[in-house]
């Protein structure tokens, strides 16, 4: 899938949307995203050593699962991130490099999934984490209190 596909399926636009491509490979979605060296998270994190921050990597893993998620979304319907477990960050991310996602959906309660990922970079593991997410009706996520 493309940038316009995933589009598609999850609400990110423009500097939130963190995947240039996403392809199923069996039973697991694999994303790809070449960290751009004027990302917005890397401004601050950190001053002449800038490194993309951890809640990025995480933020990345979810999006790219949504392939796994798109047969059970409507289109009035958000995928929304309901936990994060088991995160370990192994090796960092810089900017340029070509960060790639493999995760898998490995429970299913609808409207929950749950999701294994990991990250990597030129095949160094950078990250895993066990996350999980809940289908909403998007109605429900643009109310203001």
């Amino acid at each position: 899938m493309t940038q316009e596909e995933i589009k598609s399926i999850l609400p990110h636009r423009d500097n939130m949307l963190l995947l240039d491509e996403v392809f199923r490979d069996g039973e697991d979605a694999c994303g790809t995203y070449r960290v751009p060296a004027d990302a917005w998270f890397l401004q601050g994190h950190f001053p002449d050593a800038p490194i993309v921050p951890g809640v990025i990597l995480c933020e990345i893993l979810a999006q790219s699962a949504c392939l796994l998620l798109a047969d059970a979304i409507t289109p009035a319907q958000l995928p929304v991130y309901t936990g994060l477990n088991n995160v370990r960050f192994k090796s960092p991310v810089f900017p340029g490099d070509l960060f790639e996602t493999r995760c898998r959906i490995v429970r299913a309660k609808p409207p929950f999934y749950f999701a294994q990922g990991s990250g990597s970079v030129g095949g160094r593991l950078c990250i895993t984490a066990d996350f999980s997410f809940a289908i909403t009706e998007r109605s429900l996520c643009s109310q203001k209190s």
